[in-house]
């Protein structure tokens, strides 16, 4: 299946959380931290948006920092990634 984001929205996955920490101990599942780095996978026209011209600056295949709680969660041929505004989207890692 594939998703194609319409107006400004981004469709990304979260890259996987850290399984050691930098002290070398093993994480167990509950104790690793959320991980808000994530790829971008497919990013809408833009356009306009709300009565303002939206133009996008991210493409698929950057690295994003994203608000912690933003977005919607789906499910694409078995994999989560989430659909956000390109307002959630904090900073790109270059």
């Amino acid at each position: 299946m594939t998703i194609k984001p319409l107006s400004d929205r981004v469709l990304i996955k979260m890259d996987e959380a850290e399984e050691v920490s930098k002290g070398g101990i093993l994480l167990s599942g509950s104790a690793k931290e959320k991980p808000q780095v994530a790829s971008v996978i497919a990013v809408g026209p833009g356009g306009v948006v709300d009565g303002k011209e939206v133009v996008m600056s991210v493409k698929p295949g950057d690295k994003v920092i994203t608000s912690k709680y933003s977005g919607t969660e789906v499910k694409v041929d078995g994999e989560e990634m989430i659909i956000v505004r390109q307002s959630d989207i904090l900073a790109v890692v270059e």
